[in-house]
């Protein structure tokens, strides 16, 4: 059997359907055999859509897509910066570097009156 793909307002309306059909007293079984549904699609369709309305469907679709696409473009310029990062013929120094020269003068190993 060919999977079908339903539309957020398909969805609603099936769940109104399904909320008319729980109140004549029908079982979940029943009323997803008569959908053409598994009970776990169903139960995830209404722990999604249930309550909501076609309107608020929609946004939830395209809040999602805007959210996908901004993840995708996080990802991407976080890989531009590891790129960019580790770009070049010797990688930069992390970390406090000091002058060997520098370094003696301020220890405590430099003789007294002698400065580097």
């Amino acid at each position: 059997m060919p999977r079908k793909r339903h539309t957020a307002e398909q969805i609603i309306g099936l769940l109104r359907q399904a909320e008319v059909e729980f109140a004549q007293g029908r079982t979940v079984g029943e009323i997803c055999r008569r959908l053409e549904v598994s009970e776990a699609t169903f139960y995830r369709w209404r722990s999604e859509y249930g309550g909501l309305k076609v309107d608020q469907a929609r946004r939830l679709k395209d809040l999602e897509r805007e959210n996908a696409r901004l993840k995708r473009a996080v990802a991407e310029l976080t890989l531009d910066k590891q790129i960019l990062k580790g770009a070049g013929h010797c990688p930069a120094p992390e970390g406090n570097y000091f002058s060997i020269r520098g370094a003696w003068r301020n220890s405590s190993f430099a003789a007294p009156g002698l400065s580097g």
